[in-house]
């Protein structure tokens, strides 16, 4: 490798997974790209060689146990580490892509933490370097103004700490990690609550309209975009 970045190749039809995937990737450091199917995958495998592939068992062209199958027959392709992602209760999968060779796995709904160790455990045992960038889990937004921390799961408006709840933490966190991303409703609740939860629109006005209040002064980072849902706006950032 030219650097200290992992490359890892996320297949994975589904466009909100895939880029929920790519943009914890890259914030663990890793060099992330993603593409829809199968065949392409196979194509840009062989071309590219990435150190890791986080393969979606469930593809519109091509399985992910066939592009396993075929990955492991591959010469030049059979030591590269796979990741299977699978439906919530496929053991059935699970066991057929263990069997065929891949490294590990993870069930959907997951969590982005998990997903991003195992990536890192299989990594390591690939012997592949991949220096982790400063944690990012701290986000300071706004020229300092506001600062988001998820590990100590505080957040700081102009200096002060101010309580949150974890719904409407874990809304400000999902926001502000992409500013300028318009986020829907349905988007938000899945973050927070995870893609089976089913609540109303008006139960994610309420939580946004409680989190301006105590925000304060900075309401307004949290816009309204209408007719589609909600976004941080756009402005100066950096993790530390």
């Amino acid at each position: 490798m030219s650097d200290a970045k992992a490359q890892v190749l996320i297949v994975e039809d589904e466009p909100e997974i895939a880029e929920l995937i790519e943009f914890h990737a890259a914030r663990a450091g890793m060099r992330a790209r993603k593409v829809h199917s199968g065949r392409i995958a196979i194509d840009v495998i062989k071309r590219e060689k990435p150190d890791l592939i986080v393969l979606d068992l469930m593809l519109p062209d091509l399985d992910g146990l066939e592009v396993c199958r075929k990955l492991k027959q591959g010469e030049d392709t059979r030591s590269i580490p796979i990741v299977m992602v699978t439906a919530k209760g496929e053991e059935s999968d699970v066991v057929a892509g263990i069997e065929l060779g891949a490294d590990d796995y993870v069930t959907k709904p997951f969590s982005p933490r998990v997903l991003m160790a195992r990536l890192r455990n299989v990594l390591r045992r690939a012997g592949v370097a991949n220096e982790p960038p400063p944690t990012t889990d701290r986000m300071v937004l706004l020229d300092g103004r506001l600062v988001v921390d998820l590990d100590r799961h505080e957040v700081m408006v102009a200096g002060k700490k101010i309580e949150l709840t974890l719904t409407e933490f874990g809304i400000l966190h999902y926001l502000a990690s992409r500013p300028g991303f318009v986020r829907t409703r349905d988007q938000i609740i899945g973050s927070v609550h995870g893609k089976n939860t089913v609540l109303s629109s008006r139960t994610v006005d309420v939580h946004i309209t409680a989190l301006r209040r105590k925000l304060g002064a900075m309401a307004d980072c949290v816009e309204t975009v209408r007719g589609v849902g909600y976004r941080f706006s756009e402005g100066a950032t950096e993790a530390d």
